[in-house]
């Protein structure tokens, strides 16, 4: 079978395959987006690990067509698309699309795995031609266009020339190296003697105390297992993320639904004596983060590393806040049980009560 891609646009004119996305009139949707129709035993962390259940069960229904989509290009959404039209190469390399997926989406990766440099070679390759030749995650909107359309332009690039990175990063070193080294270095910083880390296993909350804000991908990379990270800087600089983790339908573990972040943005800002003030991102945002707040941040920025954003000093000492952030989890989790799959009207619920 020859697949191939359509821009989302023409999702209904043949039989399509919707990954990470959703969209009426799919013949099989391939997505780990909360709701979605995909078929319970194709569920996955990732949208490509979903593609790549498929790939191992050819008799799904639906998976006999040839045109496949995405209403937006990220990591996770490509390596979905570019597996299902290129299967044999896929499974060969399965293990290693599974690690770029996850790093891309949630930005978590276990560094001791043998894979794991050529998964951020190729992750930092893919980051660095989409900003180069295109434009960066959400950023259509400032230029006026849709995402559905815009990124049809990336697949159409991206989707020839990835296998030949896949099998030789080397190759294309000059475009991934530097984000690669950023990365790297990061990597080794939170792992001296200048970090401390802090788990809340009850909480799904993990503290990092290090001295500089460093690249996602250093940051979430040991943060496995936990969906809330609270980043203490030094020069009392503060930001807490509720992780991507909880915005999907995770299959691997049973998580906690989110809480929304205004009632402690409220009572920080009962206690804050700087001249800023604390915010926090909706509940249904992909990743909410709390921070205090010179001039509001775009979704691209919010979006974008830790240590490409301003991070504002609090009058609060760094004890103080991690002490209230857990306590507002406390409070919120008092009496919930982890499980999968909550919709989003069991997640509001929670939040009211």
């Amino acid at each position: 079978m020859n697949r191939y891609f359509v821009p989302f646009a023409q999702l209904r004119r043949q039989p399509t395959i919707v990954v990470d996305s959703t969209g009426l009139g799919a013949a099989l949707t391939l997505a780990h987006w909360r709701g979605a129709a995909t078929p319970a035993a194709l569920r996955d962390d990732t949208s490509a690990g979903s593609c790549l259940r498929a790939l191992h069960a050819p008799a799904t229904p639906g998976l006999a067509a040839e045109a496949v989509t995405a209403n937006h290009f990220d990591i996770d959404g490509f390596i979905g698309v570019w597996a299902l039209l290129n299967p044999a190469l896929a499974l060969a390399h399965e293990e290693l699309l599974r690690l770029v997926a996850t790093l891309g989406d949630f930005r978590e990766i276990d560094w001791q795995n043998p894979l794991a440099d050529h998964a951020l070679q190729l992750a930092c390759w893919l980051n660095a031609e989409e900003k180069a030749r295109f434009y960066e995650p959400f950023g259509a909107p400032a230029r006026r266009r849709r995402e559905d359309e815009a990124s049809a332009e990336k697949f159409a690039w991206f989707l020839p020339r990835f296998a030949e990175v896949l099998l030789d990063p080397a190759a294309s070193r000059d475009a991934w190296e530097p984000e690669y080294e950023r990365v790297k270095l990061a990597v080794a910083a939170l792992h001296g003697p200048l970090t401390q880390r802090t788990n809340y296993p009850d909480l799904g909350l993990v503290v990092l105390r290090t001295p500089a804000p460093v690249p996602y991908y250093a940051l979430f990379g040991p943060t496995t297992g936990f969906d809330w990270v609270l980043s203490l800087y030094d020069g009392q600089r503060y930001e807490l993320e509720c992780k991507y983790t909880t915005w999907i339908d995770l299959a691997s573990r049973p998580t906690l639904p989110r809480l929304p972040l205004a009632p402690l943005a409220a009572r920080l800002n009962e206690l804050e004596k700087s001249n800023y003030r604390w915010t926090a991102d909706q509940l249904t945002d992909t990743g909410p983060l709390l921070r205090l707040t010179g001039r509001p941040l775009s979704k691209a920025e919010r979006y974008a590393d830790p240590d490409g954003r301003p991070i504002y000093a609090s009058s609060l000492a760094a004890g103080t806040l991690e002490s209230e952030v857990v306590a507002f989890l406390q409070k919120g989790y008092a009496g919930i049980e982890p499980r999968h799959y909550w919709t989003w009207a069991e997640v509001r619920a929670v939040s009211i009560g």
